[in-house]
C-alpha cells in the first residue's frame, strides 16, 4: 500500500504530465492529447482495480497478497525462512564438495608438482621454490579450491531470492527482533549475506541508511558463520562428535552440532547489537518504512552476473591478495630455524600455555595467527604444524607444506597424535565462530567505515569473546571431568 508521501508524489507526477500535455497540445494536436490522457486514466484504473475494494465488493484474490500471508505470517514465516536457508546451506555444502575436490586435484595435486619440476629444471634455489611454490602458490590454491565453489553456489542462490523479492520479507519478519536489539531490520539481509562471506556482508550493510545502525551491522557481521569456517565446523563435528553415537545417528548429530554453532552466532549478533546500541552506539532506532516489492520472475543472466562477478570474483580476488603473502609467511615460519628448532616450534611452545587454558593448544593458536588472511587454510595449516611439532615421519608433503589427508580417519590419527581431545574439538568449533575476522573482512570494514577505531573494535570484540568463552568452557569441562 503506498504511503501518503508516495500518493502525493504520484499526484504531483500526474499533474506535471497533464500540464506537459496541455503545453504540447497546440504543438502536436488534439489526437496526441487524447491518447495521453486515455493512457493515464487506464493506468489509474488498473491500479485502483488492484488496490481498492469498493463497498459490497468481495476480497479479490491476489497472488502477491496470498503468498505474503504465508511467508510473513507469525505462524509460518519463520519456519519457511529457516527451511529455505537450511536448503541453501545444504546445497552449498554438499554441492561444493565435488568441484572443490576437482580444483584441489588440478591446483594442488597437478600443478604444484609440475611447478616443482619446472623450478628444478630452471635450477631455482630450494628455499626460493619453497617460498613461492609451497608457500605463496599453495596458499592461493587452497583458498581458490575451498572458497570458490561454495561462493559460486551460495551467492547465486542468495541473489535469486533477492531478485524474486523474498529477502525484503525476511527483513520484515526479523524487524521486530532487530528493533528490540536496537538495530535496523535491514541488518537481517547483511547478516544472511555474511553466511556466504563476511566481507560481502559488511558491504551489504550499505543498504542501511542510519550510520549508527549500519555500524552495528558491520561490527556484528563476523558472527555469521561464513563459508570459510564451515569446513572446520563440519570436520570437528564429524571426527569428534559423530563418533559418540551409533553410526546411523552420526550424520544427524554432526549436522545438529554445526547448526547449533551457527544459531549461537545469530544469538550473539542480537546480543552484541543490543549491548552496542545501549552503550557506545546509543541512539534511537530509526524508522523502518519497508515497501514489499512485487514478486518477480528470476532474471537468470542478471542474477549470474551480479552473484558471480560483482560478489564471488570480487571477494575471491581480495582473499587471494591477502592469502598469497600469508603462504610465504607460513613456509618461512615452518622452515626458518633458531637453534635446533624451527620458528614455528618455538612459537607453538610459547603459545601452548594460553592454548591449554583455552582448551586448545599452541598449534591451533599459531594457525589462526598465521592463517588470518583466510579461514580456508586453517585446517591445512593445523595439520602441517601438528606434523612438524610432533615430528611425525612420512606424513604430509614436508616441512612447511600445507596439506589435507585423503580420509577422515587419517586426519583424526594426526590430530590424536597431537594430543587432541573432545574438548579441543568443541572449543575449536566455538573459537572458529568467535575469533577475529579474516584479513579480507578487516580490510573491507576499514574501507566501509573509514575508521581505525571501529575497525579495531570489529576485530577485537569477537576475539575477546572467543577467548572468554573457550576459557570458561574449558574450566567448567575440567571441573566436572576431574
Amino acid at each position: 500500500m503506498p504511503t501518503s508521501s508516495e500518493k502525493h508524489e504520484g499526484n504531483s507526477s500526474a499533474e506535471r504530465i497533464l500540464d506537459l500535455a496541455q503545453s504540447l497540445r497546440w504543438k502536436v494536436g488534439q489526437e496526441f492529447h487524447d491518447k495521453l490522457v486515455e493512457a493515464l486514466y487506464a493506468e489509474a484504473s488498473r491500479i485502483a482495480q488492484r488496490a481498492v475494494i469498493l463497498p459490497g465488493q468481495g476480497q479479490r484474490w491476489d497472488w502477491d497478497r496470498a503468498v505474503d500471508r504465508l511467508v510473513t505470517s507469525r505462524l509460518w514465516g519463520f519456519p519457511i525462512m529457516f527451511l529455505l536457508f537450511a536448503l541453501m546451506f545444504w546445497l552449498t555444502i554438499s554441492g561444493a564438495n565435488v568441484p572443490s575436490g576437482w580444483l584441489s586435484q588440478i591446483l594442488v595435486d597437478g600443478i604444484q608438482p609440475w611447478l616443482w619440476s619446472l623450478a628444478t629444471a630452471l635450477a631455482v634455489p630450494r628455499w626460493l621454490g619453497g617460498v613461492l611454490i609451497d608457500g605463496v602458490y599453495l596458499a592461493t590454491a587452497w583458498v581458490v579450491s575451498v572458497m570458490l565453489p561454495p561462493m559460486a553456489i551460495f551467492f547465486p542462490l542468495f541473489t535469486l531470492l533477492e531478485d524474486l523479492g523474498y529477502l525484503p520479507r525476511i527483513a520484515f519478519n526479523l524487524d521486530y527482533l532487530f528493533k528490540k536489539a536496537g538495530a535496523h531490520g535491514k541488518q537481517a539481509m547483511s547478516m544472511m549475506m555474511g553466511f556466504g562471506c563476511n566481507a560481502a556482508g559488511v558491504v551489504a550493510a550499505r543498504i542501511i541508511d542510519s550510520p549508527r545502525e549500519r555500524l552495528i551491522a558491520v561490527i556484528t557481521n563476523n558472527f555469521s558463520l561464513c563459508n570459510g569456517r564451515w569446513p572446520t565446523q563440519i570436520l570437528m563435528a564429524t571426527l569428534f562428535l559423530g563418533v559418540l553415537v551409533p553410526p546411523h545417528l552420526a550424520g544427524i548429530i554432526s549436522a545438529a552440532a554445526v547448526i547449533a554453532v551457527a544459531l549461537l552466532g545469530v544469538f550473539l549478533a542480537f546480543a552484541v547489537s543490543w549491548l552496542l546500541s545501549r552503550t557506545v552506539l546509543r541512539g534511537e532506532v530509526s524508522t523502518f518504512s519497508l515497501e514489499l516489492p512485487p514478486y518477480r520472475p528470476p532474471r537468470l543472466l542478471q542474477t549470474l552476473y551480479t552473484s558471480l562477478v560483482d560478489r564471488t570474483l570480487f571477494v575471491l580476488w581480495r582473499a587471494i591478495v591477502f592469502a598469497a603473502p600469508a603462504g610465504a609467511v607460513i613456509w618461512l615460519v615452518a622452515n626458518v630455524k633458531i637453534g635446533d628448532s624451527s620458528l614455528a616450534e618455538h612459537l607453538i611452545r610459547m603459545l601452548n600455555p594460553m592454548g591449554m587454558l583455552m582448551g586448545l593448544n599452541g598449534v591451533v593458536l599459531l594457525a589462526y595467527v598465521i592463517a588470518i588472511p583466510a579461514n580456508e587454510i586453517v585446517i591445512p595449516t593445523v595439520l602441517m604444524l601438528t606434523v612438524l611439532s610432533q615430528g611425525l615421519q612420512g606424513v604430509g608433503g614436508g616441512a612447511g607444506v600445507m596439506f589435507e589427508t585423503d580420509s577422515a580417519r587419517a586426519t583424526f590419527d594426526i590430530l590424536q597424535a597431537g594430543g587432541w581431545t573432545l574438548l579441543t574439538a568443541v572449543n575449536l568449533m566455538l573459537f572458529s565462530l568467535l575469533h577475529n575476522p579474516c584479513s579480507t573482512t578487516i580490510y573491507t570494514i576499514y574501507k566501509e567505515t573509514g575508521s581505525v577505531r571501529w575497525t579495531a573494535v570489529a576485530t577485537l570484540l569477537p576475539l575477546l569473546l572467543g577467548i572468554g568463552a573457550t576459557v570458561t568452557l574449558a574450566f567448567i569441562w575440567r571441573l566436572f571431568a576431574g
